[in-house]
Formats: structure tokens, sequence, C-alpha cells
């Protein structure tokens, strides 16, 4: 009996396979294109499906002419059983974004099904202008390209040679996303330029537009540059690497959209700015490259005095230019002064217009002889970018007075020295008759030979001479002793940040940074690497190497995270106190493991 119904089941479960094999041998092949849209504008994106109704193999796509691809090939399946019959189907999908408008097609696709070649039929899209509002869905990146933009602002596209031009590197971020982490790829050189960076302290986010939108900003990278030439002149890009988070069309139990992070790489693209050389016509002879706006002035400390005393001559230029950049007049002075190699000074400040502040010559005269010295004027020129013109300045001449001293034997007028030196002449009366009279008394003291002062005089050399090498020895090994010296620096150094962290409890930003240099100052001491290696990965080696527990490498590479992400992301005083604690209990766990 159970033999029979065993015997029946097979025979059904046969015939029903046998009939499912003849449907399917039965169905025709379809390999077909379908399109999101058959219209689409410049800004919008367009879907493409290959859907197939059998398994194949050798799946080729057409070129996409006229198209970028942003994402695929995505393969999709589908199988299920409806009444007996069995629905199988595989699709192959494509994100394109659209070069240029026009007419285009998307042309055949093949694949092979059952040694058979199948293919597709043409189809025709049409690209139009952007549109308002695309109606598409974006992928993560495509969010990213219209959401974050870095831009280098050039102050002048067409300056003079040594005039100043200024390169702000701003990073523009939309509202709807955030920015965790970033870091530069490649920093620009700036050849042909004379450059100099403003440090940017701290990386503040303000408020702004672009191109017609609100935006978030950060300042990374201010510098001011002096072309060294004319022409077309390059600024190379600045690149960064940026880790964000973008929301998706998905929301949480609470409403709330979720956030995918996205990995994109950003330049600010080269500019290229068209250098004017300094016009020939008009330039004074005595012109040495100062590019600007300028005083200038010859002062004298004093204007009386005597013989072998001496003055101080400064020659001046203050104003706003380039500075470091030309040379300073010579000084002509007359024959009977002596006068010294000019000491220089600077006192310049680098601001986004440019160099401000001072530089000078500061000259020490000496007059030899009595008399009255005329200082003759002497010229400076510059190039005014703002006029387009040389200016020339002249200095007042200034009349020195030496009021006692020897006279001059030549007599007559006082000729200018052409190298402003004059030998050294004596005079009678600067020597006195020695005195030949001692005038001595004789000593009637106990004698000092043999004395207790005499021995001890004698002795303490000897007992200096130990003390001294003992000393030396020390000296030496502390001196020599450089890593200890750079440990004690680091730790030091770990401790001062640590308490400055802890003072700034509630600023966000003075508070991070300083438990940042308090955990990279105390790596430094400990691990012995200097600042510039620092990163997460080399850290961690580092960790595993020593045998650290991963409890503690994962809060140490925790807290260093922390300390990036609060440049853009507002933290409380609740997490700024749970970040101190655990930076207190990490260093602890780390000092008994190291």
């Amino acid at each position: 009996m159970k033999q029979t119904v065993l015997h029946k089941v097979l025979v059904i479960l046969f015939l029903f396979g046998a009939m499912i094999g003849f449907a399917q041998e039965d169905e025709a092949v379809e390999f077909e294109t379908n399109l999101s849209k058959e219209k689409l504008g410049l800004n919008e994106r367009l879907r493409v499906e290959f859907t197939m109704n059998r398994d194949g193999d050798n799946f080729t796509p057409p070129n996409f002419e006229g198209f970028r691809v942003l994402m695929g090939p995505s393969q999709a399946i589908s199988s299920s059983w409806i009444n007996g019959v069995k629905s199988y189907s595989k699709t192959y999908s494509y994100t394109l974004a659209p070069t240029q408008r026009g007419v285009f097609t998307i042309n055949q696709a093949t694949i092979v099904i059952d040694g058979i070649t199948y293919k597709t039929t043409p189809k025709k899209v049409e690209v139009t202008a952007a549109v308002d509002k695309p109606s598409d869905q974006l992928t993560a990146d495509d969010i990213a390209d219209q959401n974050l933009h870095l831009v280098a602002e050039v102050s002048k596209s067409n300056p003079y040679m040594n005039e100043a031009v200024s390169v702000v590197y701003k990073l523009y971020v939309s509202p709807t996303i955030n920015v965790s982490n970033f870091r530069p790829l490649d920093n620009p050189t700036y050849n042909n330029f004379w450059s100099q960076d403003i440090p940017v302290t701290s990386y503040s986010v303000k408020n702004g537009t672009y191109e017609g939108k609100s935006y978030r900003y950060v300042i990374l990278k201010r510098v001011v540059l002096y072309p060294q030439k004319s022409g077309a002149l390059e600024i190379e890009p600045l690149s960064l690497e940026i880790t964000l988070d973008v929301p998706t069309n998905r929301r949480d139990f609470f409403g709330q959209p979720i956030y995918t992070q996205t990995n994109k790489t950003v330049s600010a693209g080269n500019r290229t700015i068209e250098v004017q050389p300094l016009p020939q016509e008009g330039q004074p002879s005595d012109f040495s490259g100062a590019v600007g706006s300028f005083r200038f002035q010859v002062t004298t400390s004093k204007s009386t005095l005597k013989a072998t005393e001496s003055l101080q001559a400064v020659v001046e230029v203050e104003g706003n230019g380039n500075l470091k950049l030309f040379q300073l007049p010579a000084l002509e002075m007359p024959g009977s002064l002596e006068v010294y190699e000019p000491e220089y000074n600077e006192n310049v400040r680098t601001t986004l217009s440019g160099m401000q502040g001072k530089v000078s010559n500061n000259y020490t005269v000496v007059p030899s002889f009595k008399g009255n010295y005329p200082i003759p004027p002497i010229r400076f020129s510059y190039f005014d970018p703002e006029d387009e013109t040389y200016k020339t300045l002249s200095s007042e001449e200034i009349n020195i007075e030496v009021t006692s001293g020897p006279l001059e034997s030549s007599g007559g007028s006082i000729p200018i020295a052409s190298n402003n030196k004059r030998p050294v002449q004596a005079t009678g009366s600067q020597f006195h008759f020695i005195k030949l009279s001692p005038d001595l008394t004789p000593r009637t003291e106990t004698p000092f030979f043999g004395s207790l002062n005499y021995y001890l005089f004698f002795l303490s050399p000897l007992l200096i001479i130990p003390l001294a090498i003992i000393f030396g020895r020390r000296r030496e090994a502390i001196a020599s002793d450089v890593a200890g010296r750079k440990i004690k620096r680091a730790n030091k150094l770990a401790r001062k940040y640590l308490y400055k962290a802890r003072k700034a409890m509630g600023e966000k930003d003075e508070f991070y940074i300083a438990l940042e240099k308090a955990l990279h100052n105390y790596l430094k001491a400990k691990l012995k690497i200097e600042t510039t290696e620092f990163s997460k990965e080399k850290i961690e080696a580092l960790f595993t190497k020593k045998k650290v527990d991963e409890l503690a490498t994962d809060g140490f590479i925790s807290l260093l995270k922390n300390c990036e992400m609060a440049r853009y992301s507002p933290f409380s005083q609740v997490q700024m106190q749970q970040d101190y604690d655990k930076a207190i209990e990490v260093i602890s766990s780390l000092d008994k493991q190291l």
C-alpha cells in the first residue's frame, strides 16, 4: 500500500516538472531596454535598465554616447511562482548624466542566451536645457557634487610685477550635508612668485553665499603672492579628500532623514593671472624695484655734538608694498665723518592686502673734527600701481654741528667721501704724560707667604678640579641626551595642554584644540615620534606593536576623531566633560601599558 502511494507521488512530481519544462521551452526570450524618461534636463539623471526573462551570459552594454556613467551596472534578479508558472527576471541598471544638449540614441545591448545572441532595440532620448527642479533621485555623489565647492578667490587677475595678490581658499558646504573630516592631497607651489602664508589658526564656520545660494564656508588657506615676472602665471590648485555625510530619501522612526557617508576629492582648479610688466617710460634711474605706496625720510638722533661722540642716522621707508623686496638708498655723508656699516631693521606684517610696516638702515656716525657738516638730500623712487605712475621722494638736508674738537687742517669746504669713510687722525691733545713718581708705601702687615690664606689658595684648585670634572660630565650627559630632553618637554607640554583644556571647558574650539595638542604631545613623549608622523593608522600600528589593549587604542583614536569633528559639529559641555574624563582614563591606561 505504501509503495503504491509513493509511486503515485513520484509520477505526479515528474509530470509537474515536465509541464514546467515544456512551459519554459515554449516561453519566448525577451530582452528589452527601459528608460526612466525619454526627455530630461541637462541637470537631471537618466536611469537605463536592460531586462531579460531568461538568464544569459556575456552581457555587453552600449557606449552611452552623450552621457556619463555615474553608477552601474547593478544587477537585480527576481523569480516567482504564480498558478504553477515560474516567472524570472534579470535586470542590469545604469545611472547616467547627460554631458550636453541634443537628441541621443541609447544603442543596442547584447547578451547570449542558450547559445543565441539577443539585442535590444535602440531608443531615443532628448536632453534639454537645465530645469529648475530636477525630478529624478540623485546619488550620494551627485548630492555631494552639487553641495560641496572648493574655491580659490584671487584678489587681482592682472596685477603689476611685485604688486600684492591675495589668494583665499574657501570650502563651501551646503546646510543639507555635513563634513566630518578632510585632509589635503596636494598643496600648491607658487613658482615665479614670492609667497607669504597667513596662518589659519582655527577653522571657524561662517555663513555666506555661493552662486546666489546660501552656504556655510570655512577658510582653509590664505596666501599673499608677489609676482616676480610678467606674462601669464599659473596658480596651482589645492586638492582635498573630504569625508561627508549626505542625506538619503529614507527616514528613521522619528521622521529624521537617514544619512550615508561618502568620500569626495575636490580641487580649487587652476587659476591663471596676467602679470603686467612695470612701464619703462618715465622709470627713474635710481628705481630699485619698490612697488606700492610709501613714505620716505632720513633722520638723525642729534644735530649738535662733540668730536668723538656718535649719532645715529636712519634711512627709513614706511607704507604698504613689497617692503622686503627692494634695496634702500645709500646715505651720502661728508668725508670728515666716520660712518660704520648700517644695521638693517625690519618691522613688517603681512595681511591679505600685502605687506605693511617699515624698513630702515641705521648708520652710526662719529665726527673727528669741529665744524658744520651738511648731509645732502637723497632720493627714493617707487611705482604706485593705483596711479600707475612712478613717484620720487626726497629727504631734507640735515646739518650736523660739531661744537668742540680739533679743527680740520685742510680748511675750506668739506668734501663728500665716495666710500663714506675717513682714516682716524691722532692729535696731540689725545695723549697724556705718564706719572713717574709711584708714591708707594711699605706694607707692615703679616706676610702672605706661609699664612693660612696662602695654603687655602694653594690647595683650593686641588679641591675644585674633581668638582669641575663631575659637574662637566653631568652637563655633557644632559647635553647629549637629546631624546630625553624632547621627552621631558613633550611631557610638560602634554600636562600644560591638558590643564588648558580643563580651563577651557565650555569653549568648544579652545577645548578641543588644547585636548588634541595634549594627546599629540603625550604620544610624542611615550613613542618618540615626531608630530609630522601622526596619523590614526600609524598610531594603531604602534599601539599594536607595543601590545596596547584594544580598549585603550579605540579610546585614544575616538578622542582624536572627536577633536577633528568638533570643528564642524556642535558639541555640548556634557560631551566635553565626557571627553576630558575619557582622556584622563585613556592616558592613565596607556601609562601602565607603555
